[in-house]
C-alpha cells in the first residue's frame, strides 16, 4: 500500500508539469502566411466598384490588456486604397476612440495613417484561467451606408509586427474581415472592417500559479487519512485548515477578475474542492462518533478502507471535471 501511495503522490505532483509542457508545445504560433491564405479564400480583394475601399491594418504595438474592463491600447498603421479617387474619409472606431491620428500619405488613390487608439473588447472568462480573448480594431464610416461605401480587407497590407511582446499572453493568428452592421431603428446598413487578434493565457503560468497550490492543499488534507483513528482530532484540524486555506486562495483568485454572472472554470474547480473537503470533514466526524461509542472494529475497518484509496478516488473527480467541464 505504501508503494501505491507513493506512486499516486508522484502522479499528482507530476501531472500539472506534464500537462503544462504539452499545452505549451501546442500553443499556436503567429503565422501571417497561413492567415493570409485562409482569408484570401473567403474574401474578395479586387476592387470592382467606386464605392469600395481596401483597408489594411498593421499593428506596431499593443498596450496592457485590462482583463477587468477589456481595455487596451493599440499603435498601428491604417491604409486605405481606392480604385478611383478616394472619397473624403470620416471613419470612427466602434469599440473606442483614437487618441492621435497622423496622416502620412494623402494621395488621391491612397490614404495612410498612423493611429494610437484606446480600445476595448468583450471579455469571456468562462474558461479562466485558460481563457482566450479577442482583441479587435473595428472601423466604420460615420455617415456613409454600405450602398455608398464598402470596406474590403487588404491582407497584403495587414499584419502584426514581430517585435510585439504581450506580457502574460500568447498572440495567435490574426484575422481581417468585413461585416455588415445593421441599425434596425434607422433601417440602415453600414460596412464594418474588423481586425481581430486572438490572445490566450500562457498555460504553464496558469497551472503553476492557480492549480498547483490547491493540489498541495488537497494532498495535505488527504494525508490526514493515514493517521490512526485515535488521532481523529488532528485529522479534523488538518481538514479544517485545508478548508480555510482553500477559501482564502479562492478569494485571492476572485480578486484577479471582475464580477461575472457565471461560474468560471476555476470556480467549478474550487466548488469540487469544497465538496471533497466537506466529505472528508463529515467522514472524520462520523469516525469520531464511532470511536466515542467504542466501535473500534468498525472504525479500524473504515480506516483501512480509506487510508490510501482516497489518493486514487479524489484525482478521478478532478479528471472528470477537466474532461466534461473544461
Amino acid at each position: 500500500m505504501k508503494k501505491l501511495f507513493l506512486t499516486i503522490l508522484m502522479i499528482l505532483i507530476l501531472a500539472p508539469i506534464i500537462l503544462a509542457d504539452n499545452l505549451t508545445n501546442n500553443i499556436i504560433i503567429l503565422s501571417k502566411t497561413e492567415t493570409g491564405t485562409n482569408e484570401t479564400e473567403n474574401q474578395t480583394t479586387n476592387l470592382n466598384s467606386e464605392n469600395q475601399i481596401k483597408v489594411g491594418v498593421y499593428v506596431l504595438n499593443l498596450g496592457k490588456f485590462d482583463i477587468s474592463t477589456g481595455v487596451f491600447t493599440a499603435d498601428f498603421y491604417l491604409s486605405l486604397k481606392c480604385e478611383s479617387v478616394c472619397p473624403k474619409q470620416d471613419f470612427e472606431f466602434m469599440n473606442g476612440r483614437a487618441s492621435s491620428v497622423d496622416k502620412i500619405i494623402d494621395a488621391p488613390y491612397e490614404k495612410f495613417y498612423r493611429i494610437q487608439a484606446n480600445l476595448n473588447s468583450q471579455v469571456d472568462l468562462k474558461k479562466f484561467p485558460f481563457d482566450r480573448q479577442n482583441i479587435q480594431i473595428i472601423i466604420e464610416d460615420k455617415k456613409k451606408t454600405i450602398e455608398e461605401l464598402e470596406y474590403l480587407p487588404d491582407l497584403e497590407a495587414s499584419g502584426i509586427d514581430d517585435s510585439i511582446a504581450f506580457t502574460g499572453w500568447n498572440i495567435e493568428d490574426w484575422k481581417a474581415e468585413t461585416q455588415i452592421h445593421r441599425y434596425e431603428i434607422y433601417d440602415e446598413n453600414y460596412s464594418q472592417y474588423v481586425f481581430t487578434i486572438p490572445i490566450s493565457r500562457i498555460k504553464i503560468n496558469a497551472i503553476f500559479k492557480t492549480f498547483l497550490p490547491i493540489i498541495f492543499i488537497i494532498l495535505v488534507m488527504l494525508s490526514s487519512f493515514i493517521l490512526d483513528p485515535d488521532k481523529i482530532t488532528t485529522r479534523l484540524a488538518m481538514v479544517g485548515s485545508a478548508l480555510v486555506a482553500s477559501v482564502m486562495f479562492h478569494i485571492s483568485l476572485g480578486n484577479q477578475i471582475p464580477p461575472v454572472g457565471y461560474l468560471t472554470f476555476i470556480d467549478k474547480f474550487m466548488v469540487l474542492t469544497y465538496f471533497i473537503i466537506l466529505l472528508s470533514f463529515v467522514f472524520n466526524v462520523f469516525l469520531l462518533e464511532l470511536y466515542e461509542r467504542k466501535k473500534d472494529k468498525l472504525v479500524q475497518k473504515l480506516h483501512r478502507l480509506t487510508e490510501f484509496t482516497m489518493f486514487g478516488i479524489v484525482p478521478i473527480f478532478y479528471i472528470i471535471l477537466f474532461i466534461f467541464f473544461m
